[in-house]
């Protein structure tokens, strides 16, 4: 089992890398991320430092509302390669086992968000820190090293969350249109309107880990599991779709 496992392991990675719109969006996870910081610490970072009740920790992650978008993309192009000409049926000719090839597409996915989401989580903290200037924060003081830890995992569970959500729909697309523009929007409108359930939604609960002192709702690390409650449920839903679905 453990030598099947690394081969279907090694060959999900090959698949990865090979397909231009998965490693691209992995990629852009990191250099739309720290391209947004360099532009907005270089600018509005220092005007923006002592406006009364701005959290200086949580506006050290600003950027990854954009690497964000990159890591649910990185999510659904992984997945939904799977269903276009066919290639579902001869990954499964390959590894019979559904429940295997799902379980190690998951942990491939997984595992290369969470990698690059804590290089991108540490590096826009500490690049966006160079412009601060007075107001620069130490990786050393209070809740920073749980927030930069915090925030890679916060960018891999999105990605897991439209992974799993992919494998039901079976189209980036459609996850896509449905993610994208609740994360930008309507978590925004609903949650001005809902008060405290909005702590809940997956992008809002897993972004209490980038601040410094969260108030309401729950703190920082239970809104992480709050995150990855949404992603195990996605990912659950997935895995029935992968094992019941035709091919």
């Amino acid at each position: 089992m453990t030598m099947s496992t690394t081969a279907v392991l090694n060959s999900e990675w090959i698949k990865i890398k090979s397909v231009r719109s998965v490693a691209g969006s992995l990629i852009a996870v990191f250099a739309v991320t720290l391209s947004v910081t360099v532009l907005a610490f270089s600018t509005v970072g220092q005007a923006e430092a002592d406006n009364p009740g701005n959290d200086l920790l949580f506006h050290a992650f600003y950027a990854l509302n954009f690497g964000q978008i990159a890591a649910i993309s990185f999510g659904a192009t992984a997945l939904s390669s799977e269903f276009l000409n066919g290639a579902l049926r001869i990954s499964l000719t390959a590894v019979p086992s559904r429940s295997l090839f799902y379980v190690v597409k998951m942990a491939a996915v997984g595992g290369l968000a969470l990698l690059v989401g804590l290089i991108t989580s540490f590096a826009t903290f500490l690049v966006g820190q160079l412009f601060m200037g007075e107001y620069a924060i130490r990786l050393g003081e209070p809740g920073t090293l749980r927030a930069a830890f915090g925030g890679g995992v916060y960018l891999a569970l999105m990605a897991l969350f439209a992974a799993g959500l992919t494998a039901v729909l079976r189209s980036a697309v459609a996850v896509l249109s449905l993610l994208i523009p609740f994360i930008l929007i309507v978590s925004f409108v609903v949650g001005d309107m809902a008060g405290g359930v909005a702590q809940y939604f997956p992008d809002r609960a897993g972004q209490l880990v980038l601040h410094q002192n969260p108030e309401g709702g729950p703190g920082p690390w239970t809104g992480l599991a709050v995150t990855a409650g949404w992603a195990a449920v996605a990912l659950l839903a997935g895995w029935w779709a992968v094992r019941r679905r035709d091919a």
